[in-house]
């Protein structure tokens, strides 16, 4: 009798060390909050509503249109679409614009805002000042956006200093949501809180990945094609930028070159493919 007892005291004290063993070895589900398990779920939803691609997703944004500046027909040669930024206020801004959207290829507002360093001329008319008052930045951005036809987005001309303004910014970002557009940071600023603020306001998350004319040869440009390439396979996509200008034969003739190279390989969307097969934001006005 008293050895039954024994064995079952010492089955019970095995039971409850393996229980202990179980219990270190097992983490315990993690405790998320309510914002956290929404981003996740959110993220994949994403992720597994993305359209299944053959080739990875690159969208050109060529800036500085609206000057009738050098490149600008053999930019809209290219056999691809692109996402054409135009300056307002300027001669050709509207011509620009109407014949990007004619083409088929994406619109935005270069809009021009004011940087940490570099020559104010080089800003254009229409320029975003960290001096403004909130109501003057409404204004101006407002104004921009009615002087060039068939825009569905703003990114920066210059702007290092301003997208590093939480306050402007919040301004620019509204009138963007009012109206159902969405903000591309061109990235000329690391500490820019474009993106986070976009995010948090609900609007897409778009930047810069990398310049294709940082070096004003067509050789360059091709080379950073290539790498292009290799950020959009290893992100799924990648947003690019070039210009029109002194140098824009040649940024267009590398762009040409690369696409030729990397036709097998990736697939030219226009900003808003991205932004509604990649990100699926669906836009929303909330003026009337």
């Amino acid at each position: 009798m008293k050895d039954s007892r024994k064995v079952k005291r010492y089955l019970l004290n095995w039971i409850a060390v393996a229980a202990v063993m179980i219990t270190t070895i097992v983490p315990a589900t993690p405790t998320v909050s309510a914002a956290t398990s929404k981003d996740n779920v959110t993220n994949t939803q994403r992720e597994e509503s993305a359209p299944k691609r053959d080739k990875v997703a690159v969208a050109i944004i060529i800036d500085d249109f609206g000057n009738g500046m050098k490149g600008t027909d053999e930019m809209f040669s290219l056999p691809i679409k692109l996402t054409v930024a135009v300056m307002p206020f300027l001669p050709t801004s509207a011509k620009d614009a109407t014949r990007a959207h004619e083409r088929g290829d994406d619109v935005l507002v270069h809009l021009p805002m004011e940087p940490r360093q570099g020559n104010p001329k080089w800003l254009g008319p229409g320029a975003i000042l960290a001096k403004m008052s909130d109501e003057e930045v409404r204004q101006k951005v407002e104004a921009a956006l009615e002087n060039v036809p068939y825009a569905i987005g703003i990114n920066n001309h210059m702007g290092s200093k301003i997208t590093g303004d939480e306050r402007i910014m919040a301004v620019i970002l509204s009138v963007c949501k009012e109206r159902g557009l969405f903000f591309v940071d061109s990235k000329t600023n690391y500490r820019s809180v474009a993106g986070n603020m976009a995010y948090r306001m609900g609007l897409p998350r778009l930047e810069n990945h990398i310049f294709l004319d940082d070096i004003h040869t067509a050789s360059h440009v091709l080379k950073q094609m290539g790498l292009v390439k290799d950020l959009a396979q290893d992100q799924r996509y990648c947003v690019t930028i070039g210009h029109v200008g002194v140098h824009g034969k040649e940024t267009a003739a590398g762009i040409r070159s690369g696409i030729e190279h990397l036709k097998d390989s990736v697939e030219f969307i226009g900003i808003s493919d991205l932004v509604k097969d990649e990100m699926k934001w669906i836009s929303h006005p909330t003026l009337p």
